[in-house]
């Protein structure tokens, strides 16, 4: 099935054949190689293309910016889909980077950014990668010190360029990206002096300092970038200058909702992996289901899986609707990802040494956990984000 565009509203057919061909991809291009990709530590440029030629990579994107139109519903029918066929939390933050790196550029309306950057990335051509967390700084993205300031170089026909200077860390697919979209301070301190730039793999002075290994998300390519004196045109700015803030927080509630998918989606992958272990697994001469602490066991990790999946796509559902739920965002992956680390911790453990085993899929969604409630914000500044939201504090 090639690549369309979405329609939700046309009914249940057209979303049953949205997850069928994302799951068919990962049984296909997937799940056969996964374990070379978490030890060769990426996953193949090819896997993007392959992806985009099935309409994966733009499923939420407008088509004309080069995606398929659907909406955050229909993203989260394709994440749910592939986890559920075997992908892991990793390999999803690998592929799908375009998800964080693009929507700035493509709200901006900019043909130039549209053209030069988005379609080839959906096209799975190109690679993106989001530059904002630094060394000293992670959840607080008001207080970067990467700056950039305007310059325009001598001689008549010179453009105005950025001379970009600082220190980016913890970026997912930042050793393979072709472009970082990268926020700078560019006017004073606080959240007004931000921009976004976008800054492109080969200009001199972006160099990948450092390949950092981590816990999980072993195929999911994460560097330490350095800017040092990197001249970046002016036509790569996003937006207006120093209102790259609001560009940033306006898409705070989409990359926390996918989070929160991965999270009860590999809480789910890794339930149906423990159900199928526990009634074949045979011990004193009866299956592991058989005891009733396993079965109550079962039952808890599925009522936490429903819980947080029925929340997460109510969050959406009204996100989609129009509703502000910056709030119940974070709430929402606090739910999910929480839901992450009981579950598969529960699944290792029910798996017994088998789970702890290095290349079992419940081994790997353990540690693929643990980076969730970290990313996108930490559940601790993301609970006190909602208690002033919500009128607490």
């Amino acid at each position: 099935m090639g690549a369309r565009p979405v329609r939700r509203d046309s009914g249940g057919p057209v979303v049953s054949a949205i997850r069928e061909t994302a799951a068919e991809f990962v049984r296909r291009e997937v799940t056969p190689h996964l374990q070379d990709w978490e030890d060769a530590g990426e996953v193949p440029r090819s896997l993007h293309l392959a992806a985009a030629k099935q309409g994966l990579l733009g499923i939420c994107f407008p088509e004309e910016v080069g995606g398929q139109g659907g909406d955050l519903l229909d993203s989260i029918d394709v994440q749910e889909a592939m986890f559920e066929a075997g992908a892991s939390s990793g390999l999803m933050a690998a592929l799908f980077t375009g998800g964080i790196a693009l929507p700035h550029l493509a709200a901006s309306r900019n043909e130039y950014l549209v053209d030069r950057f988005v379609r080839p990335t959906l096209a799975g051509e190109t690679i993106g990668a989001l530059a904002i967390t630094e060394p000293d700084g992670g959840s607080d993205v008001a207080a970067i010190r990467t700056t950039a300031r305007r310059e325009v170089p001598t001689g008549s026909t010179a453009e105005p360029e950025y001379l970009v200077d600082g220190t980016k860390t913890f970026i997912t697919s930042g050793v393979r990206a072709d472009f970082v979209t990268t926020a700078v301070r560019t006017g004073g301190p606080g959240a007004g002096g931000i921009s976004l730039l976008v800054v492109e793999k080969d200009t001199p002075g972006l160099t990948v300092d450092r390949t950092l290994r981590k816990m999980g998300w072993h195929c999911s390519d994460t560097a330490e970038l350095g800017f040092a004196s990197v001249r970046v045109p002016a036509t790569n700015l996003v937006g207006e200058e120093n209102a790259g803030f609001a560009q940033i927080a306006e898409h705070f509630v989409t990359e926390r909702i996918a989070l929160a998918v991965h999270g009860y989606g590999i809480a789910a992958r890794s339930l149906a992996l423990t159900k199928a272990y526990v009634q074949e697994r045979q011990t004193f001469g009866r299956p592991l289901a058989s005891r009733q602490v396993v079965r109550h066991q079962l039952v808890e990790m599925h009522r936490q899986v429903d819980v947080a999946r029925t929340y997460v796509r109510e969050v959406a559902r009204r996100y989609v609707a129009g509703e502000n739920v910056m709030a119940e965002a974070c709430l929402a992956k606090q739910t999910a990802v929480e839901t992450a680390v009981a579950v598969c911790d529960a699944a290792v453990q029910l798996h017994g040494g088998t789970g702890y085993l290095h290349g079992t899929e419940v081994e790997r969604h353990y540690r693929d956990a643990r980076i969730l409630p970290i990313g996108g914000g930490a559940t601790e500044v993301l609970t006190d984000l909602a208690a002033r939201l919500l009128g607490y504090a």
